[in-house]
């Protein structure tokens, strides 16, 4: 049966290309430092986000709470957006491994956090209190729907912050869609953050894997933090090659992703039943490759329909989506990506039509 996996951006398969380059690549022992194609990858992502130096890690989540641990120590702060992908969904690792307590700030509907609010959450120099240490963005904002943050603001956040002796982690798991959306390079996100991470794995399609970038002394620090999680890896060309070849080839492709998403959000919007938008910014059109819709308590007029139904109906049919963690129990998110084509999104959308017309 045919499947059309929109689940995320996170189940795509590696090319016939990237398997091709895999299997031919260089490889030593990273942790020794002697891998080429590591090595390679490290510095080609440090130079795309304008950084002095790359760190190859096993996740996006592993990059985060690597460069949380290489800023804290236990006791110390970290201001958070109240549905940052840190907070939400990397198991508590920010205050289990490192130590460090969170300072959840409002994300607004576009995904940014006030700059007055977070100058209201910088700690004071007391005594009494945590020091802050980090201030954690995230671009482009998965629960706000995909929204890209602007460099302006990135600039405002950073500019605020090294004012007050505070450094700025850059969540960029999806740094290039925003990138492409935006219609900017890369470091134009990156250039008032003092770390960044990249996943490779998901609107990029390799099969695993992150970058986590800064100057030579944060990856300095960060390598050793790396060691401490047990993230230290062998013979990782094989890997650290797909990522290479994710960079050459599948960066301007995301434009594809972002027309897909469009038209799937244009189509549902079309049906009675369904709204489009983010959980919580229906206002926000969509922009990158993720697509909210909520369900209406009406539709197919039955009042107890939810999100766990329609998607147990999907199932069967060969198309695969997912709800929030912690949502409202009536919001679907459906991702886009490099094994999506125009085609599936015209079968999604038939299909869905046929679901809420023959329940």
């Amino acid at each position: 049966m045919r499947i059309i996996d929109l689940r995320s951006d996170t189940v795509t398969k590696p090319t016939e290309e990237m398997r091709y380059a895999m299997a031919r690549a260089q490889v030593g022992d990273d942790v020794y430092g002697e891998d080429p194609t590591v090595n390679r990858l490290q510095e080609m992502a440090a130079e795309i986000l304008g950084k002095e130096a790359g760190l190859f890690v096993a996740s996006g989540t592993m990059g985060n709470v690597v460069a949380i641990l290489s800023y804290g120590s236990p006791g110390d702060e970290i201001i958070l957006g109240s549905h940052s992908h840190i907070f939400l969904y990397e198991g508590g690792g920010a205050s289990a491994l490192a130590g460090v307590q969170s300072y959840n700030v409002l994300n607004e509907p576009d995904g940014t956090i006030s700059i007055e609010a977070i100058e209201a959450a910088i700690r004071a120099d007391d005594e009494h209190c945590p020091r802050t240490r980090v201030i954690c963005l995230e671009n482009t904002h998965n629960r706000c729907g995909g929204i890209p943050l602007a460099p302006d603001y990135c600039d405002a956040v950073g500019e605020l912050a090294h004012s007050r002796g505070v450094r700025v982690h850059l969540d960029g798991a999806r740094l290039f869609n925003a990138a492409i959306a935006l219609g900017v390079e890369p470091c134009k996100l990156t250039r008032s953050a003092d770390s960044v991470m990249i996943c490779l794995s998901k609107g990029l399609g390799a099969p695993v894997g992150s970058v986590l970038c800064g100057t030579r002394k944060f990856i300095s620090r960060a390598k050793r933090m790396r060691k401490v999680v047990g993230g230290g890896m062998r013979q990782a060309g094989i890997i650290a090659a797909a990522g290479i070849y994710a960079l050459e080839h599948h960066l301007d492709r995301l434009a594809e992703d972002h027309r897909n998403a469009r038209l799937l959000a244009e189509g549902i919007d079309a049906m009675p039943g369904f709204t489009c938008g983010a959980q919580r910014c229906n206002d926000c059109a969509i922009q990158t490759n993720m697509v909210y819709f909520r369900i209406a308590n009406t539709v197919i007029g039955d009042p107890a329909f939810n999100a766990s139904e329609l998607l147990d109906r999907l199932r069967p049919l060969g198309i695969l989506a997912g709800s929030p963690l912690g949502g409202d129990g009536y919001t679907i998110r459906i991702v886009t990506h490099l094994d999506v084509t125009q085609e599936d999104i015209e079968y999604t959308l038939s299909t869905l039509q046929n679901v809420v017309k023959n329940p």
